[in-house]
């Protein structure tokens, strides 16, 4: 019997690549000419285009290691395709936040900062948007509601020890501590893996539509899987050596400029979020719900879980201090966001009006930015 089209392993054609070389080429430009080309931001045109220059080259290498893991998903089955995707793009926010701390002296709320984004991003931005298009195109959409649970919970916990007990246990919001970090470090670690293990183990079918299976995903070919994989790995690289590069103008924001400190957050959350973002939106038009919750949830989970232990990590070791205690209005933000997630995805179902109320909340947090 001759093969269906579905069955024919998908070839990326070769001008599906294109943006490979551009990547390299630019990475190239900045280890060879990078002090000439960072060295003088204070022409508004020349900043305008370094920054976008980076950014952009930045943003389209981490579409691109998104568009791969979702061929990996394809091949592989849930859980395992959005788990690949959302340890890829928080290796990506590791790093980038990284590099801006260690190159800046004056920000250490950088990574409460880009954590807060990101949550609010995700939670508000990506959710609502995912919910209200899926809501509008259909009355109502659903999704396993234990896996929802599964998320949340271990959420939830580390949202309150990461970013919300370190305001009430010292003032300044900072795990003061080295027994403190070590402590919230080894229990965002454990937690996560301990929720990998549930993920990929006995509860897989939590993670999936209720009426299919752990593994929906054909016999994938190896060869395939492993040029993604490449692929993939490939986009990484170039972000590795350029995030550093885009700490330059990033610093120069903040610190010349006087701009509000969070917005350094920010933008390190929209290099980080959009793919994934825009992957979420795109399950839920496709009336897949149960994709995008996994990619929003699993990404707010593995940037707390992750990040939190690799940024203190990072501080200590580079002697960077870093505070993680939210105070004021974003303390209030992560508390209703948390709140209104619970209340959206406790059903399993979801209509339009609950994607307009995480929109609302989303853009109550940009206003917020610029009024502190």
């Amino acid at each position: 019997m001759a093969a269906t089209t579905a069955d024919r392993p998908v070839r990326p054609r070769p001008s599906e690549e294109w943006f490979l070389p551009v990547a390299a080429v630019t990475a190239l430009m900045f280890f060879r000419f990078g002090s000439s080309l960072l060295g003088d931001l204070s022409s508004p045109l020349w900043f305008a285009f370094v920054f976008l220059w980076l950014f952009s080259v930045i943003l389209g290498c981490a579409f691109r290691v998104v568009r791969h893991a979702d061929r990996l998903a394809e091949k592989l089955g849930e859980p395992y395709g959005t788990l690949i995707l959302t340890l890829a793009i928080t290796s990506i926010e590791v790093i980038a936040i990284s590099a801006v701390m260690i190159h800046g002296e004056n920000n250490p709320t950088l990574a409460r900062d880009t954590l807060l984004s990101v949550v609010m991003i995700i939670l508000n931005g990506m959710v609502g948007l995912s919910l209200l298009i899926g809501g509008w195109r259909r009355p109502e959409q659903s999704h396993n509601i234990q896996g929802a649970n599964a998320y949340l919970g271990v959420i939830v916990p580390l949202a309150a020890l990461g970013l919300v007990l370190p305001s009430f246990l010292h003032g300044d919001g900072t795990p003061a501590s080295g027994m403190s970090r070590l402590v919230l470090g080894i229990v965002s670690v454990v937690l996560y893996g301990i929720f990998l293990v549930l993920q990929a183990g006995r509860h897989q079918h939590f993670f999936v539509e209720e009426n299919s299976s752990a593994h929906e995903a054909a016999e994938p070919s190896r060869s395939s899987i492993v040029r993604h994989t490449i692929l993939l790995v490939a986009y990484m690289v170039p972000v590795v050596y350029l995030v550093e590069k885009l700490a330059t103008p990033v610093d120069f924001v903040i610190e010349t400029l006087h701009a509000p400190a969070a917005l350094g957050g920010v933008i390190m959350a929209i290099l980080v979020a959009t793919p994934e973002a825009a992957s979420a939106v795109k399950a839920a038009i496709a009336n897949r719900l149960q994709r995008a919750v996994n990619i929003s949830l699993g990404s707010v989970l593995s940037t707390i879980a992750i990040t939190v232990p690799a940024i203190l990590l990072v501080g200590h070791m580079t002697g960077h201090p870093v505070t993680l205690g939210l105070t004021g209005s974003d303390l209030v933000m992560l508390i209703v966001t948390l709140a209104v997630s619970i209340i959206t995805f406790a059903s399993g179902r979801t209509h339009v009006m609950q994607g307009a109320v995480h929109l609302v909340l989303f853009l109550a947090y940009a206003l917020l930015i610029f009024q502190q």
